[in-house]
């Protein structure tokens, strides 16, 4: 599986009978899955589908999904009202040669207040269901544009997270190589300040102050820091492959490697592994910037 950014942009638009529609979807970042549906007033029936088909899509993102529908030509129907019409030749029937006899010429009957209803044609079942199918249908092809525009943009993150993962392993072989993180150097440097206190204190306790340098010089050690930073790699690449769904996963491995990073700038005791830990941190966060992304 390929990796997936959560931005895109995707529109699709088609045409059932008189109805034209246009479907557009936006996405972003977010936590979790976010659908922001907007409906014409009476297609509100469509949203359990339309979430359902995007929901076995995506899982994360902020989307914004708007139908916009048009009535390119209205159809109009009279309706007549019946009873209405009984009333009338009823009275008619009624007042007998009190009125003209002749018969009722169609222009008297529109004229008379509520005797035909002039409406839109209402559309039978099988209308309105091979309606909603097309508009579904086109649903499912924005859905695919904007899968395919999400997996491009990821697959251009996956070539950004793979070099700065590649910098990340480097800076950590950086850091473990460095000569002045060896515990020969360590003992060296701490015994010549050890040296120089009890030059200018002799009265101090020797074992008290051998037992406090051995303590500072455990702290000082990097080795389990490196350790993570070189799992956290290979986690990281493992996962980079693997594709798919993987942006928590990622974002919590940089945390990870953060965490790491933090440590050792605050134990080295050198300024080339403070300088490699700075730009380290630096390209954690550039990382993590980036997963933020990911779907």
């Amino acid at each position: 599986m390929t990796l997936q950014s959560m931005t895109g942009f995707a529109r699709a638009e088609g045409s059932s009978g008189r109805n034209r529609f246009v479907w557009e979807l936006r996405s972003v970042n977010g936590k979790g899955l976010d659908i922001r549906l907007r409906l014409p007033s009476g297609l509100e029936r469509l949203e359990p589908d339309v979430r359902r088909l995007i929901g076995e899509r995506f899982s994360r993102g902020n989307l914004q999904v708007s139908l916009n529908v048009t009535v390119s030509e209205p159809a109009v129907e009279a309706v007549l009202n019946r009873d209405a019409l009984a009333a009338v030749l009823a009275l008619r029937a009624e007042l007998g040669d009190l009125v003209d006899p002749s018969p009722l010429r169609l222009d008297t009957l529109l004229g008379i207040r509520g005797l035909v209803d002039i409406r839109e044609a209402q559309e039978d079942a099988q209308t309105i269901a091979a309606r909603d199918a097309t508009i579904m249908a086109g649903l499912q092809q924005a859905v695919e544009e904007l899968g395919q525009m999400r997996r491009s943009e990821g697959a251009a993150l996956f070539d950004v997270l793979m070099q700065q993962v590649a910098r990340i392993a480097d800076l950590t072989a950086t850091i473990e190589i460095d000569p002045f993180r060896s515990s020969e150097q360590i003992t060296q440097r701490l015994s010549a300040q050890l040296a120089l206190l009890l030059q200018d204190a002799p009265s101090l306790d020797r074992d008290r102050l051998y037992a406090e340098v051995a303590l500072l010089a455990t702290r000082a050690d990097l080795r389990e820091e490196i350790d993570r930073l070189k799992a956290h790699v290979v986690a990281a690449v493992d996962l980079l492959a693997k594709g798919g769904p993987v942006g928590r996963k990622l974002d919590f491995l940089a945390q990870e490697f953060n965490r790491e990073s933090n440590t050792i700038c605050s134990k080295s005791n050198s300024a080339a592994v403070t300088a490699a830990g700075i730009e380290l941190k630096v390209v954690i966060d550039q990382f993590r910037e980036q997963v933020q992304n990911l779907e």
